[in-house]
Formats: C-alpha cells, structure tokens, sequence
C-alpha cells in the first residue's frame, strides 16, 4: 500500500481547495466492512431489537443458546417487523402469524402451512459478530465477512484499562464526523470545557485507505473540567506536560490515541464508528469505546469515571451540535459550498470519496449486494 508522509504545512498549496471532485456528502458508505449496529447488553436473552443500515432494517435477536443472529426486519408474509416478534429457542417467530424463522432467515415453520405446498425462502441474514462490547454485522458480500477483520482495539481487551460505550444518533452525514475528530483545530468550540488548548499539527500520513495526523496539545490557560482533569498528565499524578495525540482514519473507522511527555503507552484510546442509518445517509449512528489506563492507585479510576463520563459526554454534545449544524447548512443549499483550506481535511475527503460508493435511491444494503439477498421472499 503506498504511504506518503507530509510535513504540517502553514499554508494549503494554491488551488488546492478548489480542486473539482464528487461532493462528499452524496457519497455513500461501502457495504464490504463489519459495522456495529448495536450494543451488546441491550439485546437481551431470548428478546430482540430493531437497529438499521443505510435504510435497511434489520432486526437483532438472542436464541436460546447466548448467540445474536440478525435478519432483515420484514416478514417475508406481510412484511411486519420481525423485531416485533418472539425468539423461541434459536428461531424468530413473527408475532402476526407465527412464521419461525432460523438464524440463516430460512423458514423453518408455517403453522397452517398447507400440505404440498413450499414455504418461501425467507429474509436476508447478515453476518454478525459481537466484540468490545458491540454487535457488528456485514452489510456486504457475505462471502467477504470470513476474510474481513473486525477492527482490532487492544486497549478495549486490556485489563490495565477500563472501557465506556458510547452509543447516539448523529443527524449528519458519516464524514462530517471523520472531519470533526481529524481537525483538531476547532478546539475553541470546547473552550468552556477544556480550558484555552493550542493543538499544533506535527504531520501527517496518508494512503489509498487511510489518514494519520500527529498532534500536539498544550494547555494554554482557562479553566478545565473536572473529567478533563483526571485524564490530564497532572491528575494521574504526573507533572503538567503537553499530549501527544494520534488520530486515524483507517476507513471506515476512526482511532484516537493520547500518549502524554515521556510516556509510551497512551493515556486512553477512542475507536470510533460512524454508521449510516436512513437511505440517503445523513444520519448516523456514532458508536464509541473509550479505553482508559488505570492508574496506579487502586480504584481512583472507578471513583473518577462518573466525572469523566460528564466530561466526554459535553464534548461530544458540542461537536454534534456543531456537525448537526453543517448538515443542516448542506440541506439548506443542496451542495457542498464549504471553502476547506486545511490541507489535512483535502486529503482526508480524497480518502472518503475513493473508498465509498455513490448513494443512489436503488440502493439499499440489500440491492446492493444481489448475491447476498437471493433470500427475498416469494409469494406462496
């Protein structure tokens, strides 16, 4: 894969913003990539849950036996939400006429079913996995969901760090998020929370799938929150010191990394997950794991996460009320007229554009991977 590595420049070179390409925000996600849809704990023994992808429902369940499977969240009879249903053992049951369906969305029962007579195929089932605390499913090509990696979180497995979820809707098309996390010079939105920060862009790195920027924050006066704080050098017992902050757009997902002066092993880590919920994709479902180094005093993280918790949570309020705002701006003029001049972002939207697909009304999860939904149901 090539890699190039930039210098932060001071100025974007001429002309570089006004670089004619597709507009960003009629691109859609690509389908071939494990996506978390839900979190873990809210798909309970034997209950069911309604999530989404790009327009297509799908419904979550739990058999019988702890396994989450997931189905396209139609009835192939009358097309009701198989969400609304009742898992008995590892089958689905329809809560209209009690069509059973299995894991694979096969019909494994018609309880008036007439003698002779062939049942449908049933509904499309998607690949899923669960880890970090997370359901993921494979919008794709289900051949490609064995030889395609979940993200890999090391820290989230750790047991030298402790890791909080995050789960909310986002009324904003995917790569405003890429771009908010990414550009980290809009700190003065969060100047009430973290005081008066100078980031300084060190360089950054950039390949077909990828985008690498390099950090350095330093706290230049103003008053912090207390969650920031406790995540500060000083309130883990060290001397007051810039961070070191790496932030990654390894498509589709996001990863940030804190490492703090003379340290090597980071402070806490983010991964992030932008998934796509309506058709025309602009809302998203953020999901979010933040993994924090326990410090050496026994339980003092356990006591702080609370304040930290309130921390995160009013950052993230902010940024989506920032992004939210570009999206409604993109509504209002029917395009893109945003004037980027940050070089960084240029390379990060080349990424987005080249990994994505266009968004087009034909084109569901399940249109667009035909070989994945030959299960569409026939009439009986």
């Amino acid at each position: 894969m090539a890699e190039t590595e930039r210098e932060a420049p001071s100025a974007p070179e001429p002309g570089s913003a006004g670089i004619a390409a597709a507009d960003l925000r009629r691109v859609g996600i690509a389908l071939d990539h494990w996506y978390p849809v839900a979190e873990s704990r809210r798909v309970r023994q034997n209950g069911t849950l309604a999530a989404a992808f790009a327009g297509e429902r799908i419904a979550l369940y739990r058999g019988a036996s702890g396994t989450v499977h997931a189905l396209e969240d139609r009835c192939a009879h009358r097309q009701v939400p198989l969400s609304m249903g009742v898992v008995v053992g590892e089958a689905l049951r329809c809560c209209y006429h009690a069509w059973d369906y299995r894991g694979t969305g096969r019909i494994s029962r018609i309880p008036y079913l007439p003698k002779g007579v062939r049942p449908p195929r049933g509904v499309r089932a998607y690949p899923v996995r669960e880890a970090y605390g997370l359901v993921f499913v494979f919008p794709g090509d289900p051949e490609r969901a064995a030889t395609t990696p979940l993200p890999r979180l090391p820290a989230a497995l750790s047991p030298r760090h402790r890791t909080m979820v995050f789960s909310r809707r986002v009324r904003c098309h995917y790569s405003f998020m890429h771009e908010n996390l990414l550009d980290m010079n809009h700190q003065f939105l969060h100047r009430g929370v973290l005081g008066r920060i100078e980031p300084k862009l060190l360089g950054y790195d950039t390949g077909e799938d990828f985008v690498e920027a390099r950090y350095l924050f330093s706290h230049a006066g103003g008053k912090k929150d207390l969650g920031a704080g406790l995540l500060s050098a000083e309130g883990r017992g060290g001397a007051a010191s810039p961070d070191r902050i790496t932030i990654r757009t390894q498509y589709p997902y996001q990863h940030l990394h804190l490492v703090q002066e003379g340290t090597e092993v980071p402070a806490f880590s983010l991964f992030a997950a932008y998934v796509p919920v309506d058709a025309e994709q602009r809302v998203n479902h953020t999901f979010g794991l933040l993994s924090i180094e326990k410090p050496p005093v026994p339980g003092a993280l356990r006591l702080a996460w609370p304040f930290i918790r309130r921390f995160t949570e009013r950052v993230f309020a902010e940024d989506r009320m920032a992004v939210e705002a570009e999206q409604r701006a993109w509504d209002e003029q029917g395009e893109d007229w945003n004037q980027e001049v940050f070089p960084l972002i240029l390379e990060l939207r080349d990424v987005l554009r080249a990994n994505g697909v266009p968004i087009r009304p034909d084109t569901g999860p399940c249109a667009a991977a035909t070989s994945a939904c030959g299960t569409r149901p026939t009439s009986l």
